[in-house]
């Protein structure tokens, strides 16, 4: 006698795919704070290889730094052009992981990538030069004569204090401690150089590497606690010690952690 064959019934089918789509419902929020970790640590692991490539410059120039900026319009002395040949056969190291949009195309502001030119700032037709990268330099680390630089590696007391590289909107950042947040992520309305680093890149965290070469993620409040320059105020009213309460901090900031 021939048996019967039992099919799934449309009922049966329907509630199958709900249960698929319930349990993808809760495993979607999991899945991507796991892929921003990930990103997170291969933006440290980056951030390695430039603790490297800074000792070797440093170490080939008597400690001293960059002097930054640039001549004759193509960025001679910025970092770009002078640790070339020590990161340039080190894979795409200028790039986060989580900012690898090039900031011509809409999206977060976070997640922006700067884009310049190996040939030159100004030649920007020669489009097989054109690279992007989404880290900066602290641009008072410079072997300039004024006060308030950090010239050299040699000279900088409490160095784990003095951020050298890290997470930024653009290829350097001149930091105030008389200046605030942005009001809104991304504000470049009033030139503020502190938009360019207080960004939630990393869950309200950014990665940094500091002028001793240790490397760390760092929270977005905290900023503002460090010695960027020689005559940066640490006491300044967005740290603890200045007195900052909640209410101060923007709203979209108010969530992230303390320092």
């Amino acid at each position: 006698m021939a048996t019967r064959r039992r099919a799934f019934t449309l009922i049966e089918l329907l509630v199958v795919i709900a249960i698929i789509a319930l349990l993808m419902s809760i495993l979607m929020p999991s899945l991507q704070r796991v892929r921003k970790q990930a990103r997170a640590v291969a933006c440290l692991s980056n951030l390695k290889q430039w603790s490297l490539i800074w000792h070797m410059y440093t170490e080939d120039n008597n400690g001293r730094f960059n002097t930054g900026g640039t001549a004759g319009g193509d960025a001679a002395n910025d970092w770009l052009v002078l640790l070339m040949p020590y990161y340039q056969d080190r894979g795409a190291l200028t790039v986060c992981p989580s900012a690898t949009r090039p900031m011509v195309l809409a999206g977060e502001f976070a997640t922006r990538a700067w884009s310049w030119d190996r040939a030159g700032w100004a030649n920007l037709k020669q489009k097989e030069t054109i690279d992007i990268g989404s880290y900066g330099q602290n641009e008072w680390i410079c072997n300039r004569p004024a006060e308030p630089y950090w010239r050299s590696r040699n000279t900088i007391k409490d160095p784990a204090t003095v951020p050298l590289f890290f997470d930024c909107a653009y290829v350097d950042a001149y930091p105030n401690h008389s200046a605030g947040p942005p009001p809104y992520e991304g504000d470049v309305s009033a030139l503020n150089e502190w938009t360019l680093l207080c960004m939630n890149r990393h869950s309200g965290y950014v990665n940094y590497l500091f002028a001793d070469l240790s490397l760390r993620k760092v929270g977005l409040k905290e900023l503002w606690t460090f010695r960027w320059s020689r005559t940066f105020d640490i006491f300044n009213i967005w740290t603890p010690a200045g007195h900052v309460q909640s209410n101060d901090w923007p709203q979209w900031m108010r969530g992230f952690k303390d320092p």
